[in-house]
């Protein structure tokens, strides 16, 4: 079969399937599903930081950086079981990734993975 009979089958196949993929439910990434650990956004964030409810993120990666040395490349504020916890992925001079969740509130390490 040459390129343009290929090309023809592959664009029959998209037509076909287009209807059915519109109309497929599109499921949200893992952090917006809801649960203890759902995080939260941007309005979320900044109420739970301006109401005083949790320690100023740069306050959790210093901590953080205390606990692993590495580079924080990635931060998020989320429900935890007994909180707002922040979730902080760090890359280690080692060179694995690992994370480091941060009580949001008291500012001290609750878990590490």
């Amino acid at each position: 079969m040459d390129c343009i009979g290929r090309a023809a089958i592959i664009a029959l196949t998209m037509l076909t399937l287009a209807p059915a993929l519109a109309e497929a439910p599109v499921r949200p990434p893992h952090s917006a599903v809801a649960g203890a650990d759902a995080c939260l956004d941007q309005k979320e964030r900044r109420v739970a930081s301006e109401t005083g409810k949790v320690i100023p993120l740069a306050a959790a990666m210093r901590l953080a950086k205390k606990r692993m040395p590495g580079s924080v490349v990635r931060a998020r504020l989320c429900r935890g079981k007994e909180g707002l916890v922040y979730v902080l992925t760090i890359l280690p001079r080692d060179g694995k990734v690992a994370r480091l969740t941060v009580d949001a509130a008291k500012g001290k390490p609750v878990g590490r993975r």
